[in-house]
């Protein structure tokens, strides 16, 4: 049974002690991702460069590696700052953009799973199934298929991986390999801005820098996301107001409102 205090308790967490969330995110997003972690209460860093990764690493709360826009030194950046923050302890969220859409995205995908050792995996459909070897490709870095088609691919990577697997789409579906969370809420406006998977990624670092229980911080995450993206939908006409919007909802979100809004199914517990 979901406890919704729990839900609460944490967004209350990030608010009060603004946990240092470094991203190595693609330059897409920077900004969204940015101000979504202000917005919640977060404090975000958004540092790439070789020679600081390992520091920043070292004064930060939760790790978020986002391989939206690959090169050479970034992916290095990311096993340097993913080994570092294994060493450390904290929480390391990868959001594997685009992977399946190229021998080269596969490979890295890989080998940061393998290097980082994440906590946290959030992606699409077809991105968490081609991660667990699923025969399925990418369109770019969107999805080709459905989320709750990708629940069993989803299980499997979390056990092999050890890692909570969270995948995003109409429902998002969060697991452990075990237990599955199935998060309702959200807009179908919300695909139509960019980025909004990279945000969601942000912030489950947000969430798991505060909450050890990965399946549970990265299940009050999505919902955080999804609550907030039904308010600003409401309020929007199109992608451009939905933008601001859903910054502006996230900010003045309240634990009441998300505890009651949230709606959170366990769909599967062995």
């Amino acid at each position: 049974m979901i406890n919704k205090n729990n839900l609460a308790t944490d967004l209350n967490a990030i608010r009060e002690k603004a946990p240092l969330v470094h991203n190595i995110t693609n330059y897409v997003v920077m900004n969204n991702t940015a101000n979504a972690l202000l917005s919640i209460g977060a404090s975000p860093v958004m540092a790439h460069a070789i020679e600081e990764v390992t520091d920043m690493v070292n004064i930060a709360s939760a790790l978020v590696i986002n391989m939206g826009t690959l090169s050479k030194k970034w992916v290095d950046a990311m096993l340097m700052a993913g080994s570092a923050a294994r060493k450390k302890g904290i929480p390391v969220v990868f959001d594997p953009v685009g992977v399946g859409a190229t021998p080269y995205r596969n490979q890295i995908a890989d080998t940061i799973v393998k290097i980082c050792s994440p906590s946290i995996i959030r992606g699409n459909a077809s991105e968490i199934m081609c991660l667990a070897k699923e025969n399925i490709s990418t369109k770019g870095v969107d999805s080709t298929t459905s989320s709750n088609l990708a629940i069993e691919a989803a299980k499997q990577l979390a056990l092999q991986t050890g890692a909570v697997v969270v995948i995003s789409g109409p429902d998002d579906f969060i697991t452990d390999g075990t237990t599955v969370h199935c998060v309702k809420n959200g807009s179908l406006l919300m695909p139509r801005v960019t980025g909004m998977g990279c945000t969601a990624s942000a912030l489950v670092g947000a969430f798991a820098a505060i909450n050890p229980n990965y399946l549970e911080a990265a299940t009050h995450a999505m919902a955080a996301m999804g609550v907030t993206g039904e308010i600003a939908a409401r309020k929007s006409e199109g992608p451009g107001s939905m933008q601001l919007n859903f910054l502006d909802e996230l900010y003045k979100l309240t634990a009441e409102t998300l505890a009651e809004k949230a709606i959170i199914e366990i769909v599967t517990s062995k």
